[in-house]
Protein backbone atom coordinates (compact mmCIF):
# COMPACT_ATOMS: atom_id res chain seq x y z
CA UNK A 1 0.00 0.00 0.00
CA UNK A 2 1.66 3.20 -0.94
CA UNK A 3 1.77 5.35 1.96
CA UNK A 4 0.70 9.16 2.23
CA UNK A 5 3.36 11.52 3.29
CA UNK A 6 2.18 11.18 7.00
CA UNK A 7 2.58 15.37 7.15
CA UNK A 8 0.01 15.94 5.06
CA UNK A 9 -2.86 13.65 6.48
CA UNK A 10 -6.10 14.83 6.81
CA UNK A 11 -9.77 13.86 7.34
CA UNK A 12 -10.21 12.59 3.48
CA UNK A 13 -6.67 10.46 3.48
CA UNK A 14 -7.17 6.97 3.14
CA UNK A 15 -6.33 4.52 5.72
CA UNK A 16 -2.53 3.87 6.91
CA UNK A 17 -1.18 2.09 9.49
CA UNK A 18 0.22 3.67 12.78
CA UNK A 19 3.26 1.71 12.01
CA UNK A 20 3.82 2.78 8.82
CA UNK A 21 3.25 6.55 9.82
CA UNK A 22 6.21 5.99 12.35
CA UNK A 23 8.59 4.42 10.18
CA UNK A 24 7.83 7.61 7.72
CA UNK A 25 8.89 10.45 10.65
CA UNK A 26 12.23 8.41 11.47
CA UNK A 27 12.90 8.51 7.87
CA UNK A 28 11.17 12.34 6.96
CA UNK A 29 12.49 13.86 10.50
CA UNK A 30 14.44 10.82 12.20
CA UNK A 31 15.86 13.92 15.07
CA UNK A 32 12.62 15.40 16.06
CA UNK A 33 11.62 13.79 19.53
CA UNK A 34 8.36 11.62 19.91
CA UNK A 35 8.80 10.52 23.11
CA UNK A 36 9.73 11.57 26.60
CA UNK A 37 9.44 11.11 30.57
CA UNK A 38 11.19 12.05 33.36
CA UNK A 39 13.93 9.34 32.68
CA UNK A 40 14.02 8.83 28.49
CA UNK A 41 13.58 10.81 26.02
CA UNK A 42 13.18 9.21 22.64
CA UNK A 43 13.66 10.58 18.90
CA UNK A 44 11.62 9.40 15.93
CA UNK A 45 14.61 7.28 15.07
CA UNK A 46 15.27 5.85 18.22
CA UNK A 47 11.81 5.20 18.36
CA UNK A 48 11.49 3.41 15.52
CA UNK A 49 14.40 1.12 16.21
CA UNK A 50 13.34 0.31 19.50
CA UNK A 51 9.45 -0.65 18.52
CA UNK A 52 11.54 -2.51 15.53
CA UNK A 53 13.13 -4.95 18.87
CA UNK A 54 9.69 -5.09 20.52
CA UNK A 55 8.31 -6.54 17.52
CA UNK A 56 11.18 -9.17 16.25
CA UNK A 57 11.49 -10.02 19.94
CA UNK A 58 7.14 -11.16 19.53
CA UNK A 59 8.39 -12.55 16.28
CA UNK A 60 10.94 -14.85 17.53
CA UNK A 61 9.09 -15.70 20.70
CA UNK A 62 6.47 -17.36 18.08
CA UNK A 63 3.46 -14.85 18.84
CA UNK A 64 1.75 -14.29 15.67
CA UNK A 65 -0.85 -11.80 14.45
CA UNK A 66 -4.39 -11.16 16.34
CA UNK A 67 -2.44 -12.85 19.04
CA UNK A 68 -3.03 -10.24 22.42
CA UNK A 69 -0.10 -9.40 24.69
CA UNK A 70 -1.09 -7.06 28.01
CA UNK A 71 0.56 -4.38 29.64
CA UNK A 72 0.15 -3.71 33.38
CA UNK A 73 2.19 -1.21 34.21
CA UNK A 74 2.61 2.25 35.28
CA UNK A 75 2.50 4.41 31.95
CA UNK A 76 6.73 5.36 30.62
CA UNK A 77 8.22 5.61 27.65
CA UNK A 78 8.48 2.00 27.11
CA UNK A 79 5.28 1.19 28.05
CA UNK A 80 4.88 3.48 24.84
CA UNK A 81 6.97 1.36 22.99
CA UNK A 82 5.89 -1.99 23.84
CA UNK A 83 2.56 -1.47 22.77
CA UNK A 84 3.56 0.21 19.25
CA UNK A 85 6.03 -2.69 19.03
CA UNK A 86 3.40 -5.18 19.46
CA UNK A 87 1.41 -3.53 16.85
CA UNK A 88 3.76 -3.32 14.40
CA UNK A 89 3.98 -7.07 14.74
CA UNK A 90 0.28 -7.38 13.90
CA UNK A 91 -0.22 -8.73 17.75
CA UNK A 92 -2.81 -7.40 19.85
CA UNK A 93 -2.70 -4.93 23.26
CA UNK A 94 -4.76 -5.36 26.14
CA UNK A 95 -3.46 -2.62 28.47
CA UNK A 96 -4.80 -3.41 32.30
CA UNK A 97 -5.17 -1.39 34.75
CA UNK A 98 -2.88 -1.66 38.12
CA UNK A 99 -5.56 -0.34 40.21
CA UNK A 100 -7.75 -4.17 39.85
CA UNK A 101 -7.54 -7.04 42.24
CA UNK A 102 -5.86 -9.62 41.50
CA UNK A 103 -8.99 -11.83 40.88
CA UNK A 104 -9.93 -9.63 38.27
CA UNK A 105 -6.21 -8.98 36.86
CA UNK A 106 -6.21 -12.84 36.51
CA UNK A 107 -10.03 -12.43 34.60
CA UNK A 108 -8.58 -10.03 32.32
CA UNK A 109 -5.83 -11.81 31.60
CA UNK A 110 -7.72 -15.31 30.64
CA UNK A 111 -10.16 -13.08 28.67
CA UNK A 112 -7.48 -11.72 26.42
CA UNK A 113 -5.97 -14.81 26.49
CA UNK A 114 -2.91 -12.86 26.59
CA UNK A 115 0.78 -14.73 25.74
CA UNK A 116 2.75 -12.51 27.39
CA UNK A 117 2.78 -9.95 30.36
CA UNK A 118 4.58 -6.74 30.60
CA UNK A 119 4.54 -5.52 34.22
CA UNK A 120 6.46 -3.46 36.74
CA UNK A 121 7.67 -4.07 40.37
CA UNK A 122 4.34 -3.04 41.63
CA UNK A 123 2.01 -4.65 39.39
CA UNK A 124 3.90 -8.27 40.78
CA UNK A 125 1.73 -8.50 43.58
CA UNK A 126 -1.50 -8.90 41.49
CA UNK A 127 -0.10 -11.97 39.71
CA UNK A 128 -1.53 -14.79 41.22
CA UNK A 129 -0.17 -18.00 41.52
CA UNK A 130 -1.96 -19.61 39.26
CA UNK A 131 -0.65 -17.09 36.57
CA UNK A 132 2.88 -18.41 37.50
CA UNK A 133 2.94 -19.84 33.55
CA UNK A 134 2.82 -17.14 31.87
CA UNK A 135 5.86 -15.32 30.52
CA UNK A 136 6.32 -12.12 32.22
CA UNK A 137 8.47 -9.36 31.04
CA UNK A 138 9.60 -6.52 33.64
CA UNK A 139 9.23 -2.75 31.80
CA UNK A 140 11.40 -1.33 34.43
CA UNK A 141 13.84 -3.95 34.81
CA UNK A 142 13.12 -5.31 38.57
CA UNK A 143 12.25 -9.25 39.52
CA UNK A 144 9.03 -8.90 38.27
CA UNK A 145 9.98 -10.63 35.15
CA UNK A 146 12.52 -10.73 32.98
CA UNK A 147 14.21 -7.41 32.26
CA UNK A 148 13.08 -5.68 29.19
CA UNK A 149 16.83 -5.14 27.54
CA UNK A 150 17.30 -8.57 27.88
CA UNK A 151 14.21 -9.80 26.38
CA UNK A 152 14.29 -7.41 23.36
CA UNK A 153 15.74 -8.44 20.17
CA UNK A 154 19.45 -6.84 19.19
CA UNK A 155 19.56 -3.77 18.17
CA UNK A 156 18.92 -3.51 14.51
CA UNK A 157 16.76 -6.22 14.36
CA UNK A 158 14.27 -6.09 11.49
CA UNK A 159 10.95 -7.65 12.24
CA UNK A 160 8.98 -9.46 9.02
CA UNK A 161 6.46 -7.22 7.47
CA UNK A 162 2.88 -8.33 8.42
CA UNK A 163 -0.29 -6.97 6.79
CA UNK A 164 -2.69 -5.74 8.82
CA UNK A 165 -5.94 -4.27 7.13
CA UNK A 166 -8.66 -1.90 9.21
CA UNK A 167 -10.36 -4.82 10.46
CA UNK A 168 -7.69 -6.73 12.75
CA UNK A 169 -8.23 -5.97 16.26
CA UNK A 170 -5.91 -2.98 17.48
CA UNK A 171 -5.95 -3.32 21.12
CA UNK A 172 -8.66 -4.78 23.77
CA UNK A 173 -9.60 -2.16 26.37
CA UNK A 174 -11.46 -3.01 29.26
CA UNK A 175 -13.91 -1.45 30.78
CA UNK A 176 -13.93 0.56 34.62
CA UNK A 177 -16.32 -1.88 35.83
CA UNK A 178 -16.39 -2.67 39.63
CA UNK A 179 -17.44 -5.83 39.89
CA UNK A 180 -17.29 -9.00 38.17
CA UNK A 181 -15.07 -8.84 35.22
CA UNK A 182 -14.69 -6.04 33.12
CA UNK A 183 -16.00 -6.37 29.47
CA UNK A 184 -13.20 -6.33 26.76
CA UNK A 185 -13.94 -3.90 23.91
CA UNK A 186 -12.80 -4.80 20.85
CA UNK A 187 -11.29 -1.91 18.80
CA UNK A 188 -10.05 -2.22 15.15
CA UNK A 189 -7.19 -0.61 13.28
CA UNK A 190 -9.66 1.41 11.10
CA UNK A 191 -11.37 2.71 14.09
CA UNK A 192 -8.22 3.93 15.41
CA UNK A 193 -7.09 5.43 12.20
CA UNK A 194 -10.53 7.57 12.12
CA UNK A 195 -8.97 9.21 15.39
CA UNK A 196 -5.52 9.81 13.61
CA UNK A 197 -7.30 10.93 10.55
CA UNK A 198 -9.23 13.72 11.97
CA UNK A 199 -5.91 15.26 14.32
CA UNK A 200 -5.04 17.87 11.78
CA UNK A 201 -8.38 19.26 12.97
CA UNK A 202 -7.17 19.83 16.15
CA UNK A 203 -3.59 20.82 15.17
CA UNK A 204 -1.45 18.04 15.57
CA UNK A 205 1.60 18.32 13.74
CA UNK A 206 5.27 17.81 14.24
CA UNK A 207 4.97 21.19 16.54
CA UNK A 208 2.89 19.57 18.72
CA UNK A 209 3.42 18.77 22.60
CA UNK A 210 0.85 16.25 24.33
CA UNK A 211 1.25 16.21 28.02
CA UNK A 212 -0.89 12.84 29.21
CA UNK A 213 -0.97 12.74 32.57
CA UNK A 214 -3.90 9.65 32.73
CA UNK A 215 -2.95 6.42 32.13
CA UNK A 216 -1.69 4.48 29.37
CA UNK A 217 -4.69 1.94 29.64
CA UNK A 218 -7.00 3.87 28.80
CA UNK A 219 -9.22 5.41 25.77
CA UNK A 220 -9.31 8.86 27.23
CA UNK A 221 -5.55 8.74 27.21
CA UNK A 222 -4.97 6.74 23.92
CA UNK A 223 -7.12 9.10 21.89
CA UNK A 224 -4.52 12.03 22.24
CA UNK A 225 -1.22 9.53 22.51
CA UNK A 226 -1.89 8.20 18.92
CA UNK A 227 -3.18 11.16 16.62
CA UNK A 228 -0.08 13.10 18.09
CA UNK A 229 2.27 10.67 16.89
CA UNK A 230 0.51 10.02 13.41
CA UNK A 231 0.98 13.34 12.65
CA UNK A 232 4.80 13.41 14.27
CA UNK A 233 4.57 15.52 17.36
CA UNK A 234 5.82 14.39 21.02
CA UNK A 235 4.52 13.00 24.02
CA UNK A 236 5.04 13.87 27.27
CA UNK A 237 4.25 11.08 29.67
CA UNK A 238 3.48 12.15 33.17
CA UNK A 239 3.23 8.48 34.58
CA UNK A 240 1.15 10.01 37.88
CA UNK A 241 -0.90 13.46 37.98
CA UNK A 242 -0.08 16.06 40.11
CA UNK A 243 -1.85 19.59 39.78
CA UNK A 244 1.63 21.68 40.52
CA UNK A 245 4.03 19.41 38.56
CA UNK A 246 1.31 19.47 35.30
CA UNK A 247 1.72 23.01 35.47
CA UNK A 248 5.79 22.89 35.96
CA UNK A 249 5.64 20.13 32.83
CA UNK A 250 3.66 22.46 30.68
CA UNK A 251 6.41 25.75 31.13
CA UNK A 252 9.28 23.25 31.12
CA UNK A 253 7.92 21.56 27.65
CA UNK A 254 6.15 24.58 26.24
CA UNK A 255 3.10 22.11 26.05
CA UNK A 256 0.55 22.65 23.19
CA UNK A 257 -2.13 19.70 23.69
CA UNK A 258 -3.19 17.96 26.55
CA UNK A 259 -6.07 15.41 27.73
CA UNK A 260 -7.63 15.95 31.21
CA UNK A 261 -10.49 14.13 32.88
CA UNK A 262 -13.25 17.09 34.99
CA UNK A 263 -11.53 16.40 38.41
CA UNK A 264 -8.09 17.17 37.07
CA UNK A 265 -9.23 20.65 35.67
CA UNK A 266 -10.49 21.56 39.07
CA UNK A 267 -7.64 20.44 41.15
CA UNK A 268 -5.26 22.50 38.28
CA UNK A 269 -7.36 25.75 38.54
CA UNK A 270 -7.26 25.82 42.23
CA UNK A 271 -3.57 25.67 42.06
CA UNK A 272 -2.27 28.54 43.91
CA UNK A 273 0.27 29.22 40.84
CA UNK A 274 -1.94 28.95 37.97
CA UNK A 275 -2.49 32.00 37.24
CA UNK A 276 1.38 32.55 37.14
CA UNK A 277 2.02 29.79 34.91
CA UNK A 278 3.10 30.47 31.35
CA UNK A 279 0.90 28.58 29.31
CA UNK A 280 0.72 30.76 26.19
CA UNK A 281 1.97 27.47 24.15
CA UNK A 282 -1.03 26.37 24.49
CA UNK A 283 -3.09 25.51 21.18
CA UNK A 284 -6.10 23.35 22.53
CA UNK A 285 -6.95 21.44 25.38
CA UNK A 286 -9.51 18.05 25.40
CA UNK A 287 -11.89 16.54 28.29
CA UNK A 288 -13.84 13.34 28.09
CA UNK A 289 -14.66 10.27 30.36
CA UNK A 290 -17.12 12.35 33.23
CA UNK A 291 -19.21 14.86 33.72
CA UNK A 292 -17.73 18.81 32.89
CA UNK A 293 -19.50 21.83 35.15
CA UNK A 294 -20.44 24.33 32.66
CA UNK A 295 -19.09 26.87 35.38
CA UNK A 296 -15.73 24.84 35.48
CA UNK A 297 -15.14 25.00 31.51
CA UNK A 298 -15.82 28.94 31.71
CA UNK A 299 -13.21 29.17 34.26
CA UNK A 300 -10.86 27.30 32.37
CA UNK A 301 -11.86 29.37 28.91
CA UNK A 302 -11.45 32.67 30.92
CA UNK A 303 -8.08 31.65 32.76
CA UNK A 304 -5.94 29.29 30.45
CA UNK A 305 -5.13 30.37 27.01
CA UNK A 306 -5.81 28.30 23.97
CA UNK A 307 -8.96 26.35 22.97
CA UNK A 308 -11.25 23.62 24.78
CA UNK A 309 -12.94 20.97 23.43
CA UNK A 310 -15.13 18.33 25.19
CA UNK A 311 -15.52 14.65 23.53
CA UNK A 312 -18.74 12.88 24.13
CA UNK A 313 -18.54 9.44 23.36
CA UNK A 314 -17.95 5.80 24.54
CA UNK A 315 -14.66 3.47 24.30
CA UNK A 316 -16.87 1.84 22.32
CA UNK A 317 -17.28 4.39 19.97
CA UNK A 318 -20.27 4.18 18.15
CA UNK A 319 -21.39 8.57 18.20
CA UNK A 320 -19.15 11.70 19.02
CA UNK A 321 -20.18 14.62 19.74
CA UNK A 322 -17.98 17.97 20.49
CA UNK A 323 -17.67 21.22 22.41
CA UNK A 324 -15.95 23.79 20.75
CA UNK A 325 -16.53 25.76 24.01
CA UNK A 326 -15.08 28.97 23.01
CA UNK A 327 -17.16 29.29 19.68
CA UNK A 328 -19.83 28.43 21.88
CA UNK A 329 -20.36 29.66 25.64
CA UNK A 330 -23.72 29.71 25.85
CA UNK A 331 -23.60 26.08 25.24
CA UNK A 332 -21.45 25.00 28.32
CA UNK A 333 -24.15 23.17 29.87
CA UNK A 334 -24.36 20.71 27.19
CA UNK A 335 -21.36 18.50 25.63
CA UNK A 336 -22.08 19.43 21.59
CA UNK A 337 -23.17 18.70 18.56
CA UNK A 338 -22.57 14.89 16.80
CA UNK A 339 -18.97 14.97 14.68
CA UNK A 340 -19.28 15.12 11.05
CA UNK A 341 -21.05 11.75 9.83
CA UNK A 342 -21.93 10.67 13.07
CA UNK A 343 -25.53 9.50 13.44
CA UNK A 344 -26.59 10.12 17.22
CA UNK A 345 -30.32 9.48 18.63
CA UNK A 346 -32.76 8.74 21.02
CA UNK A 347 -34.58 5.83 21.83
CA UNK A 348 -37.48 4.52 24.52
CA UNK A 349 -37.06 1.96 27.12
CA UNK A 350 -38.12 -0.47 24.85
CA UNK A 351 -36.13 0.62 21.91
CA UNK A 352 -38.33 3.01 19.68
CA UNK A 353 -36.85 5.75 18.02
CA UNK A 354 -38.23 8.93 20.18
CA UNK A 355 -39.33 12.22 17.97
CA UNK A 356 -37.36 15.73 18.53
CA UNK A 357 -37.62 17.73 21.66
CA UNK A 358 -37.63 14.20 23.67
CA UNK A 359 -35.68 12.85 26.34
CA UNK A 360 -34.22 9.21 25.96
CA UNK A 361 -31.40 6.90 26.22
CA UNK A 362 -28.46 7.93 23.45
CA UNK A 363 -27.18 5.74 20.27
CA UNK A 364 -25.19 6.10 17.77
CA UNK A 365 -23.41 5.07 14.61
CA UNK A 366 -20.50 5.76 13.07
CA UNK A 367 -17.04 4.86 10.46
CA UNK A 368 -15.47 4.26 14.55
CA UNK A 369 -17.19 1.43 16.80
CA UNK A 370 -15.45 -1.68 18.06
CA UNK A 371 -16.06 -4.98 16.49
CA UNK A 372 -17.51 -5.99 19.88
CA UNK A 373 -16.72 -7.28 23.47
CA UNK A 374 -14.50 -9.98 23.56
CA UNK A 375 -15.55 -13.48 23.98
CA UNK A 376 -19.05 -11.95 24.62
CA UNK A 377 -21.26 -12.19 21.84
CA UNK A 378 -24.42 -11.83 24.19
CA UNK A 379 -23.33 -8.45 25.90
CA UNK A 380 -22.31 -7.40 22.06
CA UNK A 381 -25.83 -7.60 21.36
CA UNK A 382 -27.17 -6.06 24.39
CA UNK A 383 -25.07 -3.04 23.19
CA UNK A 384 -26.54 -2.43 20.02
CA UNK A 385 -29.31 -1.01 18.30
CA UNK A 386 -30.50 -1.29 15.16
CA UNK A 387 -32.51 1.19 13.24
CA UNK A 388 -35.43 0.35 10.62
CA UNK A 389 -32.93 0.48 7.87
CA UNK A 390 -30.75 -1.86 9.60
CA UNK A 391 -28.13 -0.27 10.73
CA UNK A 392 -25.61 -0.70 13.77
CA UNK A 393 -25.53 2.02 16.40
CA UNK A 394 -24.58 1.37 20.00
CA UNK A 395 -26.19 1.94 23.21
CA UNK A 396 -24.54 4.95 25.48
CA UNK A 397 -26.65 3.98 28.59
CA UNK A 398 -27.25 8.00 29.01
CA UNK A 399 -30.48 9.91 29.15
CA UNK A 400 -30.25 12.76 27.31
CA UNK A 401 -32.04 15.58 25.36
CA UNK A 402 -31.34 17.60 22.29
CA UNK A 403 -32.08 21.49 22.16
CA UNK A 404 -33.46 23.33 19.32
CA UNK A 405 -30.03 23.88 17.81
CA UNK A 406 -28.78 20.07 17.94
CA UNK A 407 -26.57 20.05 21.13
CA UNK A 408 -26.33 17.73 23.32
CA UNK A 409 -27.70 17.87 27.01
CA UNK A 410 -27.21 14.82 29.20
CA UNK A 411 -29.47 14.28 32.26
CA UNK A 412 -27.99 10.99 33.81
CA UNK A 413 -26.80 7.31 33.47
CA UNK A 414 -30.00 5.46 32.84
CA UNK A 415 -28.70 2.77 35.53
CA UNK A 416 -28.23 5.63 37.77
CA UNK A 417 -31.70 7.00 37.37
CA UNK A 418 -34.19 6.60 40.67
CA UNK A 419 -37.22 5.20 40.87
CA UNK A 420 -39.39 6.41 44.12
CA UNK A 421 -42.89 5.69 44.65
CA UNK A 422 -43.21 4.88 41.16
CA UNK A 423 -41.40 8.87 39.94
CA UNK A 424 -38.31 8.91 37.93
CA UNK A 425 -35.63 10.66 39.58
CA UNK A 426 -31.81 11.74 37.63
CA UNK A 427 -29.13 12.25 40.22
CA UNK A 428 -27.97 15.11 38.08
CA UNK A 429 -30.96 17.10 38.83
CA UNK A 430 -30.68 16.63 42.13
CA UNK A 431 -26.41 17.04 42.21
CA UNK A 432 -27.21 20.64 40.67
CA UNK A 433 -28.94 21.83 43.12
CA UNK A 434 -27.05 21.18 46.19
CA UNK A 435 -24.20 22.13 43.74
CA UNK A 436 -25.33 25.91 44.49
CA UNK A 437 -24.56 25.78 48.22
CA UNK A 438 -22.24 27.87 48.78
CA UNK A 439 -19.97 25.54 51.03
CA UNK A 440 -20.28 22.40 48.63
CA UNK A 441 -17.18 21.44 46.50
CA UNK A 442 -18.61 18.42 45.09
CA UNK A 443 -21.72 15.98 45.91
CA UNK A 444 -22.85 12.94 43.93
CA UNK A 445 -26.95 11.40 44.84
CA UNK A 446 -26.98 7.96 44.50
CA UNK A 447 -30.23 5.53 44.98
CA UNK A 448 -30.24 3.42 47.69
CA UNK A 449 -32.99 0.25 48.73
CA UNK A 450 -35.81 1.56 50.53
CA UNK A 451 -39.26 -0.48 51.96
CA UNK A 452 -41.40 2.23 51.59
CA UNK A 453 -40.21 3.81 48.26
CA UNK A 454 -38.24 0.92 46.61
CA UNK A 455 -35.84 2.99 46.03
CA UNK A 456 -34.47 6.23 47.85
CA UNK A 457 -31.83 9.04 47.06
CA UNK A 458 -28.97 9.52 49.15
CA UNK A 459 -26.32 12.73 48.99
CA UNK A 460 -22.63 12.30 49.82
CA UNK A 461 -21.27 15.82 50.19
CA UNK A 462 -17.59 17.03 49.91
CA UNK A 463 -17.25 20.74 51.23
CA UNK A 464 -14.82 23.16 49.92
CA UNK A 465 -11.65 23.57 52.21
CA UNK A 466 -12.28 25.04 55.74
CA UNK A 467 -16.00 25.25 55.71
CA UNK A 468 -17.92 23.97 58.79
CA UNK A 469 -21.36 23.25 58.09
CA UNK A 470 -23.74 20.36 59.38
CA UNK A 471 -24.80 17.52 57.30
CA UNK A 472 -28.75 18.62 59.11
CA UNK A 473 -28.12 22.36 58.36
CA UNK A 474 -27.16 21.21 54.12
CA UNK A 475 -29.69 18.99 54.05
CA UNK A 476 -32.84 21.39 55.52
CA UNK A 477 -31.76 23.99 53.20
CA UNK A 478 -31.81 21.61 50.06
CA UNK A 479 -35.55 19.84 50.79
CA UNK A 480 -36.79 23.71 51.10
CA UNK A 481 -35.06 24.38 47.16
CA UNK A 482 -36.83 21.03 46.01
CA UNK A 483 -40.41 19.07 45.20
CA UNK A 484 -41.60 16.66 47.55
CA UNK A 485 -40.22 14.11 45.16
CA UNK A 486 -37.19 15.01 44.90
CA UNK A 487 -36.36 15.32 48.54
CA UNK A 488 -33.39 13.45 49.87
CA UNK A 489 -33.83 10.55 52.16
CA UNK A 490 -29.97 11.68 53.87
CA UNK A 491 -27.23 13.59 53.37
CA UNK A 492 -23.93 12.34 54.46
CA UNK A 493 -20.81 14.46 54.56
CA UNK A 494 -17.22 12.79 52.41
CA UNK A 495 -13.79 13.90 52.80
CA UNK A 496 -13.91 12.27 48.67
CA UNK A 497 -15.84 10.97 46.26
CA UNK A 498 -14.54 7.35 45.59
CA UNK A 499 -13.18 8.13 41.69
CA UNK A 500 -11.87 5.46 38.64
CA UNK A 501 -8.40 6.32 37.45
CA UNK A 502 -9.93 8.19 35.19
CA UNK A 503 -12.02 10.74 37.32
CA UNK A 504 -15.15 8.68 37.12
CA UNK A 505 -17.44 9.27 40.43
CA UNK A 506 -18.08 5.01 41.27
CA UNK A 507 -21.60 5.81 42.79
CA UNK A 508 -21.15 1.60 43.22
CA UNK A 509 -19.03 2.21 45.93
CA UNK A 510 -21.08 5.06 47.45
CA UNK A 511 -24.31 2.38 46.91
CA UNK A 512 -22.43 0.15 48.79
CA UNK A 513 -21.42 2.37 51.86
CA UNK A 514 -23.60 1.02 55.10
CA UNK A 515 -25.13 4.14 56.25
CA UNK A 516 -28.93 4.30 57.79
CA UNK A 517 -31.56 5.66 55.37
CA UNK A 518 -34.95 7.17 56.06
CA UNK A 519 -37.38 4.38 55.38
Amino acid sequence: MKSTPPLLITPESDYQTLSDLLRDHARIQPDALALRDANTVLSYGALNVRIDRVASALQRDGIKPGQAVSICAMSSVDYGCVFLGALRAGVVVAPLAPSVTPQILSGMLRDAQACLLFLDEATLALVEPELSSLPRIALDGSAAGRPLEAWLAPAHSTPTAVTVPPESAFNIIYSSGTTGIPKGIVQSHGMRWSHMRRGSTYGYNPATRSLLSTPLYSNTTLVVFFPTLALGGCVVIMPKFNAAQYLVLCEQHRITHTMLVPVQYQRIMDCADFDQSDLSSFHVKFCTSAPFAAALKADVLRRWPGGLIEFYGMTEGGGTCILDARAHPDKLHTVGQPSEGHDIRLIDEVGIELAPGSTGEVVGHSPAMMNGYHGQPEKTREAEWYDTQGRRFIRTGDVGRFDADGFLTLVDRRKDMIISGGFNLYPSDLEAVLCTHPQIKEVAVVGVASREWGETPVAYVVLREGQTARAEDVLQWYQQRVGKTQRLSALHFIEELPRSAIGKVLKRELRDLTMPTAQ
